[in-house]
């Protein structure tokens, strides 16, 4: 099963060295949203036993619904037993309202995954295991729970980009016995084929395509953690590029309380693109350094970046971080640089000829400077042709116009 891109804005072209990409089909402008997407999976990034982690940690409580993976109220976050919120069955996944609950039962949290889940927690062996391969784990009792509530929803997760390695295959040779011997296992379908091929297909699938549901912002946690995993089949299109030109926002625990779509991906361009040009994301916050970047890019996604940023920052040595060498290259910038930056897309790559840090004007313009944040900032969506000069961050929300540019650091002004 094939995927076409969602909207006319956007179109799935095979790109050289990249494999499939999203490509504007018309010129977009700053702020214009490109995708709405929803999760075809969700699953947890906790332990299988939460408070298997120190007690130091911000995961190591249920502080998130099973379902929507809302952050829980305060109320519902200690040993509460209320049995309109838990499991009426495990007694142990929590929701934060019967509404959830029952949605839950009849999807994300039926009656299989209940006693899979269940009879994971009790083996010794596996909730020893590092947090990754219990993570792991979890994403196999969703897939496979995907299979037989969504069979289509199911190829579409095995349609997406990715081949077993042996990293993933030594990952499957561990966990498939565990899968396979869990309890109304006849309830998986026979014609997906459940094997360890299959279990080994999936788990790369995850590797390359799951993005992160971040937890809460918070200006005192420098290393913020992952509260879930979820498969977006339509942004797993985007490839990467360590200057994005489009930004992903998400809304977990802002949307209203009844909206069952809490989990949906927001995509909004950065700035403006021409017509034909790759929409590309960052896979992580834009102020890590290059030998983490390329890190990070091959042991997670298997590939290295040669993009114009990291062509630039290969020749500097490991001390050196993009602030600083913004804040460098700021004192150097005159008035009328800053107006040729900002005139037009073309004119930025012609001044990137000529110098030696062509993407300091990211930085100063559409990264967060909210401490420990890092996110990257993109304009509200425009009012028809009117753009929006008011700027959000995607990571911790800050909204700030862009009038001043950057008020608090006294840069330029209007």
């Amino acid at each position: 099963m094939s995927l076409v891109a969602p909207s006319s804005l956007l179109k799935v072209e095979e790109i050289q060295g990249r494999g499939r990409g999203m490509v504007a089909s018309q010129p977009l402008k700053a702020g214009q949203i490109v995708l709405k997407d929803s999760p075809i999976l969700l699953y947890s990034a906790l332990p299988l036993i939460r408070q298997s982690l120190s007690a130091s940690s911000s995961a190591s409580t249920s502080c998130f619904c099973d379902h929507c993976f809302r952050t829980l109220p305060p109320f519902l976050q200690g040993d509460s037993s209320s049995s309109t919120v838990l499991c009426p069955n495990c007694r142990y996944h929590r929701f934060c309202s019967s509404s959830c609950l029952s949605k839950a039962l009849n999807s994300s949290h039926s009656s299989w995954v209940c006693q899979a889940l269940s009879s994971l927690r009790s083996n010794s062996l596996l909730i020893e295991q590092p947090l990754e391969r219990q993570v792991q784990a979890n994403f196999l009792i969703a897939a496979y729970n995907l299979a037989n509530i969504s069979p289509s929803d199911f190829q579409i997760l095995l349609s997406l980009q990715g081949s077993p390695d042996d990293t993933t295959n030594a990952a499957a040779k561990f966990l498939h016995p565990f899968i396979s011997s869990l309890c109304s296992l006849s309830l998986i379908s026979p014609q997906n084929g459940f094997s360890l091929e299959l279990t080994s297909a999936l788990l790369v699938k995850d590797k390359l395509n799951a993005f992160g549901i971040m937890q809460p912002f918070s200006a005192d946690d420098d290393q913020r953690s992952v509260r879930a995993y979820g498969i977006y089949p339509y942004a797993s299109f985007f490839n990467h590029d360590c200057l994005p030109n489009a930004c992903r926002f998400d809304y977990v625990d802002i949307n209203p309380h009844e909206d069952s779509h809490n989990t949906d991906f927001i995509i909004r361009m950065v700035h403006d693109v021409p017509q034909g040009r790759e929409i590309c994301l960052s896979y992580f916050p834009v102020n890590e350094n290059y030998s983490s970047r390329q890190k990070r890019l091959i042991e997670d996604y298997g590939f290295s970046c040669n993009c114009d940023r990291c062509n630039v920052e290969s020749n500097w040595s490991d001390n050196d971080s993009v602030e600083d060498n913004a804040e460098d290259e700021e004192e150097v910038m005159d008035e009328d640089q800053y107006e040729i930056m900002e005139a037009s897309d073309t004119d930025k790559h012609a001044l990137e000829d000529n110098n030696d840090f062509p993407h300091a004007y990211f930085f100063v313009k559409y990264m967060c400077d909210r401490t420990n944040c890092w996110g990257t900032l993109a304009p509200l969506p425009p009012e028809g042709d009117t753009p929006s000069n008011v700027m959000e961050c995607n990571v911790c929300g800050k909204l700030k116009s862009d009038d001043t540019f950057d008020v608090d650091e006294g840069l330029m002004e209007d």
